[in-house]
């Protein structure tokens, strides 16, 4: 009812004036209709609603998740707990303990090795897993004691070796990916036990920075060390490296609006593109790298946005069916605007479009298969009461 109240105050106005209202006002209004919706409790810090509207013609349903940051925390896990793999973001929030979550990173889809390679930014646990690509927007984690702190921003990737033969700058190409011509990458840990050459390629085994061995088909991967495999000029440069020789894998990571350096983040993952920042819309799809009609086409979307109350909020619109048209990336954004958001990111959606609450999946993921298995999710777990 007071939702309807300020409406015929408002309509009564331009009546009265015949003058428009202003963007803020019109705002004011949106704020008004959606906090007078029910928010369900399910936890303390933990506030969930869904709903359904109609959005440029078509009816939508959406999930929503509100976050306390002071009572829960936010952690970004891959799938099997290694860079490459797959699986469901339910099953990863159940091997966690988490009381809920939602699929995060765009990722490589495909039967090869690499699938379920995240194709952006992504730290776990202070740990790099994959470098930022195309200048596209991630969400930067810090879990204090206290709180939950996030940023949003652009971050670069620049890596380096340090060896006995001095420094080669911009050598390191990225970590954890299938190699392109003339690069070296390099693959830690995370990556799994072994990697697998192709005949035009080195590959450097190197444990506590000395280098073990070299090999050309195989490469085991140290747990305290990584492997390095280079491709056309500089798998040359590779074969130049002694057994014995150190080398140090170097990189800088630094974000385009100075909001926390990528060293003092635990978790991060990218998202693509941008929806809003400092309160306004700013839908950052060519810089991204990304296309129009991926902006415009309605799919299911899975994003994230800090809130003007300093809340975090996760959403998820269902697409693809009769019950549900998806949404496009100016709908969502103008929605987000209306919820109170500051700032804003499209996750990846479509078929991976998942949100996990107490034990299931709430939404409605579009394959015929049901939910997809993804490369990676940001989960909420509660925090351990004084």
């Amino acid at each position: 009812m007071l939702f309807r109240y300020y409406l015929s105050v408002a309509l009564s106005r331009i009546q009265r004036t015949g003058r428009p209202l202003t963007q803020a006002v019109l705002t004011c209004i949106l704020c008004i209709s959606i906090s007078g919706q029910e928010w369900k409790t399910v936890h303390d810090g933990v506030e969930y609603a869904e709903v359904t509207r109609e959005i440029s013609g078509l009816k939508v349903n959406m999930n929503l998740l509100r976050l306390d940051l002071t009572k829960v925390r936010l952690d970004v896990h891959h799938a099997l707990d290694k860079a490459i793999g797959l699986e469901t973001t339910s099953s990863i929030a159940k091997r966690k303990g988490a009381v809920a979550a939602i699929n995060s990173g765009f990722f490589r889809l495909d039967k090869s090795e690499f699938a379920g390679d995240n194709v952006g930014f992504l730290m776990i646990d202070d740990y790099l897993w994959s470098e930022p690509t195309m200048e596209r927007v991630a969400i930067g984690i810090v879990n204090r004691r206290n709180r939950t702190e996030v940023f949003f921003d652009r971050w670069d990737f620049a890596g380096y070796l340090r060896l006995k033969s001095g420094d080669r700058p911009d050598f390191l190409k990225g970590l954890n990916r299938e190699i392109k011509n003339d690069e070296v990458i390099a693959f830690t840990s995370t990556f799994g036990p072994l990697v697998h050459l192709k005949v035009d390629q080195v590959g450097l085994v190197v444990h506590k920075n000395r280098v073990l061995r070299r090999c050309t088909e195989d490469c085991e991967v140290p747990v305290k060390g990584f492997v390095l495999v280079g491709s056309g000029e500089r798998a040359n440069y590779l074969r130049q490296v002694k057994t014995g020789d150190r080398v140090e894998l170097v990189w800088d990571i630094r974000g385009e609006n100075n909001t926390q350096p990528a060293y003092k983040l635990q978790d991060a993952v990218a998202g693509v593109p941008q929806l809003i920042k400092d309160g306004k819309i700013d839908i950052t799809w060519e810089q991204e790298k990304t296309t129009k009609a991926f902006v415009e086409t309605r799919h299911p979307r899975s994003a994230v946005a800090k809130l003007r109350d300093g809340k975090f909020l996760m959403i998820t619109v269902d697409g693809r069916s009769e019950s549900s048209g998806g949404i496009g990336l100016q709908d969502l954004a103008e929605y987000l605007l209306g919820l109170g958001a500051t700032d804003a990111m499209n996750l990846d959606g479509g078929g991976s479009t998942t949100m996990f609450l107490d034990g299931r999946v709430v939404n409605h993921p579009s394959d015929k298969e049901g939910e997809r298995k993804v490369g990676d999710a940001i989960l909420v777990t509660l925090r351990k009461k004084k």
